[in-house]
């Protein structure tokens, strides 16, 4: 397994100019076989091969830097995390920035402890809570640089989820398919009223087959009104704009 996911990551990493140092490849390596021993019991991923694993979950998770703003230092928040992608890889690629990963099922709260933990990512918390309470917590709510996800809901959704945990001035990535049209223009209302506008938008194909991804980028530009999010649930049931 090592050497097929090893080779595979340099390969991808390499063609789409990502650098990685010997010390960062050992902490992928190493995560990626702690996720292959785990998800015969977890269940935390439908990807099982190595090489799919190496340019599926790890280079589509790098090419988040890629859109936006990521100062030195900055403080990032991923919002349904799932097994840890992207943040577990971008913690790996960026040890200067700090993340929030945040998580609704309790056994992949614990794997993503315990990955960040076995990886010694010291500046990874993995919170077990949902998008909505935590941005409507004073300590929490519009206090991140960045903000990612990784297609977890429609862009209508995902903006309701993510922007208030962002800082005016900060922005949220949105992990997509090829196919966002018809999303974006679903979600204008919602940035709209949420205080975001989309500012940035990359297309791009993951090595070896891996697929075409879009990322968004939406710059925050005011702050997101008191009565967002709405409680737990009524963002998936009555999205903005519907």
């Amino acid at each position: 397994m090592q050497t097929a996911f090893m080779d595979s990551l340099i390969q991808a990493s390499e063609t789409m100019s990502i650098d990685l140092s010997a010390h960062q490849l050992e902490q992928c390596a190493r995560f990626a076989q702690l996720l292959i021993s785990r998800n015969k019991e977890m269940n935390l991923t439908s990807l099982v091969e190595p090489e799919e694993i190496a340019v599926k979950h790890f280079v589509d998770s790098f090419t988040c830097l890629d859109v936006g703003l990521w100062p030195e230092g900055c403080r990032a928040v991923d919002v349904g995390t799932g097994a840890g992608f992207p943040g577990i890889p971008l913690a790996i690629l960026r040890p200067d920035m700090s993340w929030v990963l945040i998580e609704a099922l309790r056994k992949r709260v614990a794997f993503v402890k315990e990955a960040a933990a076995e990886l010694g990512l010291t500046q990874v918390h993995c919170l077990h809570v949902r998008a909505e309470d935590l941005g409507r917590d004073p300590a929490a709510r519009e206090s991140f640089d960045v903000a990612v996800a990784r297609a977890v809901s429609r862009l209508p959704v995902l903006l309701e989820y993510c922007v208030p945990l962002v800082k005016v001035g900060g922005g949220f990535i949105a992990m997509k398919g090829p196919e966002v049209e018809e999303e974006m223009a679903e979600a204008q209302t919602a940035a709209k009223t949420l205080g975001v506008k989309a500012a940035a938008l990359k297309r791009l194909e993951l090595p070896g087959g891996g697929g075409r991804r879009t990322l968004i980028w939406y710059q925050k530009v005011h702050p997101t009104p008191s009565a967002y999010p709405r409680r737990a649930g009524i963002a998936q049931k009555r999205p903005l704009g519907s």
